[in-house]
């Protein structure tokens, strides 16, 4: 169900175009076919006539209604159906989006809500990372990072929905997120993080991990030290 979901998202552009290429030759046919009736004198040249345009003009009505399906399906069905939207490549900006988090953190998958435990950080430890399913390797636990950091690390688990990764200083109780990505890594690259937008300091960088009911493990939390750029 979400790989026919997703189909049709990422191949929305080429529905249409092809949708639209099959109307256009139909409405050819129906202005020959209209013309020919307004110029039939016989009765079986009429009916012949007729026949067609009602032809072109029932296709031309189930091309429509297949359109009308595929903007339904890509803009009200695949949102709400979790793990059926593709998430986006790593390029987002960190400052974009933000995920508050008092006592737990909510994680978001369609329209279910989860509870997620929140996490005291102690410094040279990593919190909540289980190696071979939710890890991150690059950077490690108080290491200087600087420009553009590439994220090592796993996220793979069963039923493996979508991971994301997010950012906040010490102390604070709000999480900015990097990226995010709907297929597992396993000890490869999961995305970039621009370090050079933000001031700075000490910050804490955050795995999260949701399977495809959007349960989502507990997160692997690291500190890192982001250094003033080089000029």
């Amino acid at each position: 169900m979400e790989e026919v979901l997703q189909f049709f998202k990422v191949y929305e552009v080429w529905i249409y175009v092809f949708l639209g290429v099959v109307a256009f030759w139909q409405i050819r046919k129906f202005l020959q076919a209209w013309e020919e009736l307004r110029q039939a004198a016989f009765g079986l040249e009429r009916d012949a006539a007729q026949s067609r345009v009602n032809q072109s003009a029932g296709t031309l009505f189930v091309l429509l209604l297949m359109a009308m399906a595929e903007f339904v399906l890509v803009y009200f069905v695949v949102p709400s159906v979790p793990g059926a939207s593709p998430l986006p490549s790593p390029t987002m900006n960190p400052l974009l989006t933000s995920t508050p988090t008092l006592l737990a953190e909510t994680v978001i998958a369609g329209d279910q809500l989860t509870p997620v435990p929140a996490v005291e950080v102690e410094s040279g430890t990593n919190q909540g990372c289980v190696p071979g399913k939710v890890e991150i390797t690059s950077p490690k636990d108080g290491e200087q990072v600087s420009g553009v950091v590439k994220i090592i690390g796993t996220a793979r688990i069963d039923n493996f929905g979508f991971y994301k990764y997010e950012i906040a200083r010490p102390g604070e109780t709000v999480w900015l997120s990097l990226n995010a990505g709907q297929n597992p890594v396993d000890n490869g690259e999961l995305g970039d993080w621009i370090t050079d937008v933000l001031p700075p300091g000490e910050y804490l960088l955050r795995l999260l991990v949701t399977d495809n009911q959007g349960q989502a493990m507990p997160p692997c939390v690291i500190r890192v030290q982001i250094m003033p750029p080089t000029e």
